[in-house]
């Protein structure tokens, strides 16, 4: 496996592929100047004793911490551009596969169709932002792979030797993000069209029964303080979380709160288009001046009836006269009765009136019409509202998340040319200009009236620095940060945590998120997303039972494996047909192409394209190429 990057995914998805894969990984990364720390997968790391610490720490590990040691089963080429050369010696035509995680796209576009060129046959995974072209990338790299190898064809396209996959970290990790920040934790997988939620659910009282959704996905810690030390990772033991349960554990696990699986479905109005929305015909005006322009109708309309009843004129007529005084084209009422001559001055002095009336509107509706594509202002009345520090790749991400879910949000950033700051006025979110370590920005977004504080952006000490902040201004503030480091933000959460222990506090790294989705797909798999269980990760992975032992002839009960993976639908679209079926799938719940609640009795076919729950571990048991390796020889 071959690895090239810049930043902390690169040595996340090498520490993956070694760890959990036992895969031979080479490493390509900038010189040792520009590198960081290596991260450390399934070994815990004693927590230092204060905060401040940690974060000078986490600083220089920022100016490049990473010692250039490589680990055990890796080889690190350093280069600072994926060039042919680098590539060739770092075996690209040797690979298995190839994961291009650069921060720019541009470099992880050039290096790949470099790499289609070296190895036709090499299984690519491209980190890039723009969806759209990341689209267009994986079919021309696909393309190219079968034109470049027409013997291949059949081990192209999803799960074959030569795929290519686009994948996000932004997009990996902002469903875990945004869940964080809503009330109960709700973690959210969103895979084109399927919407899959792990919702955290408090110990049932005693006699009462808990709802176990679709399934039960983890049994959370036993106690708050994780005896271990390990917050809820690998390391901590039987008191930690237990992924992947049977129902005897489940049964058994009394006064520990569990996490369950729920299919939910987005309902609400699509996005707005890319361009400004028209605002509406309502908001042209404000209050005081359409009051006025409905007195000056109402003034209008009176002076006509007047002038009906006065000359016994037709409706239709009074009013056409009445509106030629008010607008001084009329004949001066010289010889008309007295009754005549007072309602045209009356008319005169409204049609006065009326000038700077009409004056104001155009006024207010050329504002409007400026002001609606530019940054809005915080409403005065504005709470419960979440604030978001950052609109970076992350920070983008997840206000779009948090829009389509109908959440107010409040947006902070210092750069006005920052990535988001256009999908912010497309939303029209609000959005605060200025440094949030300076005193007043978060005031400004109205934090001592908010729910929630997003801090994501690049900076860690600029992230903790506002949680800091926010919690002297609000303790019981529910905060979520995204910190670079791994166990930096193990410390941060710990620390928070004693603190503050009647706020919710989460701290999340986007390369932990991001890294095993990455892994997944380098082992050739389709990975339909990862859940955070407290500090470990739960994979959502589409999989074709032909070829894997485990499955194949296999019923859905005998297929389970606690603790490593579970069977949790079947996609009716990718599947075989068979009208003996049909029986055992009546009753089924299906939705988007997947039938949930699959019976105990199913039997699993070569044909069949199921959706799985695995551990890293149990997913790499599963779907291992070391594993399928051995099976064949």
């Amino acid at each position: 496996m071959v690895v090239c990057g810049d930043d902390g995914l690169a040595h996340r998805l090498a520490a993956e592929l070694r760890g959990v894969y036992r895969e031979q990984v080479v490493l390509v990364v900038p010189p040792a100047g520009r590198r960081v720390r290596q991260p450390v997968v399934g070994r815990a790391r004693a927590a230092s004793a204060a905060l401040l610490d940690r974060v000078v720490t986490a600083v220089n590990r920022g100016n490049g911490g990473f010692d250039g040691t490589p680990a055990p089963g890796e080889r690190v080429v350093e280069a600072a551009e994926p060039t042919e050369a680098v590539l060739a010696e770092a075996g690209v035509e040797r690979a298995a596969a190839l994961a291009l995680v650069y921060d720019d796209d541009e470099t992880n576009i050039r290096a790949a169709l470099t790499a289609r060129r070296l190895n036709p046959r090499l299984r690519i995974v491209l980190r890039l932002y723009n969806r759209r072209l990341g689209q267009h990338i994986e079919e021309l790299l696909d393309q190219a792979a079968e034109l470049a190898d027409p013997d291949a064809q059949g081990r192209h396209g999803p799960g074959g030797d030569a795929s290519t996959t686009v994948l996000s970290d932004a997009d990996t990790a902002a469903p875990a993000l945004v869940g964080t920040a809503l009330v109960g934790t709700n973690k959210v997988v969103d895979a084109g069209g399927l919407l899959l939620r792990a919702v955290e659910r408090r110990p049932p009282e005693p006699g009462q029964v808990a709802d176990p959704g679709l399934c039960t996905l983890a049994l959370l810690s036993a106690t708050s303080n994780d005896p271990a030390g390990a917050e809820g990772s690998e390391d901590s033991g039987e008191q930690g979380p237990q992924l992947l349960p049977d129902a005897a554990a489940v049964a058994a696990a009394t006064g520990r709160g569990t996490v369950v699986l729920e299919q939910v479905s987005y309902s609400g109005p699509p996005l707005p288009a890319g361009r400004a929305r028209v605002p509406p015909f309502a908001s042209l005006f404000s209050r005081r001046l359409r009051w006025s322009l409905a007195g000056l109708v109402a003034a209008v309309v009176a002076l006509a009836v007047a002038l009906t009843v006065v000359t016994r004129d037709h409706p239709l007529h009074a009013t056409y006269v009445t509106l030629l005084d008010l607008f001084a084209i009329n004949e001066p009422a010289h010889h008309e009765s007295t009754g005549r001559q007072v309602l045209q001055l009356l008319s005169g002095l409204v049609g006065l009136l009326l000038l700077p009336v009409l004056l104001a509107a155009v006024l207010e509706a050329l504002g409007t019409f400026r002001t609606a594509s530019a940054l809005r202002k915080p409403p005065r009345g504005l709470s419960g509202h979440v604030v978001l520090l950052g609109l970076g790749k992350i920070g983008t991400r997840v206000l779009t998340r948090l829009r389509e879910l109908h959440i107010p949000v409040v947006c902070v950033e210092a750069d006005p040319e920052a990535r988001g700051m256009a999908t912010a006025r497309r939303l029209r979110v609000p959005v605060v200009l200025g440094d949030v370590t300076q005193e007043g920005v978060l005031e400004a977004a109205k934090i001592h009236r908010a729910d929630v504080l997003l801090a994501l952006t690049s900076a860690d000490t600029t992230n903790l620095e506002a949680v800091l902040y926010a919690r002297s201004v609000r303790p019981d503030l529910r905060v979520v940060l995204r910190l670079y480091d791994d166990d930096f933000a193990k410390a941060v959460y710990r620390t928070l945590r004693t603190a503050h222990p009647g706020a919710l506090t989460r701290s999340r790294s986007v390369s932990h998120l991001a890294a095993p989705a990455f892994a997944g797909s380098m082992m050739g798999r389709q990975i339909l997303g990862a859940i955070p269980v407290e500090r470990r990760v739960l994979l959502f992975a589409a999989v074709v039972v032909g070829g894997h032992p485990q499955l194949e002839g296999k019923t859905v009960g005998e297929a389970f494996r606690a603790g490593a993976w579970r069977v949790l639908a079947l996609d009716t679209a990718a599947s075989a047909s068979g009208g003996e079926r049909g029986e055992e799938r009546s009753g089924a719940a299906a939705g988007s192409g997947l039938v949930w609640d699959l019976p105990d009795t199913y039997v699993l076919r070569a044909g069949d394209r199921v959706v799985l729950a695995a551990t890293r571990r149990g997913l790499a048991e599963l779907l291992g190429r070391r594993g399928r390796e051995r099976a064949e020889t």
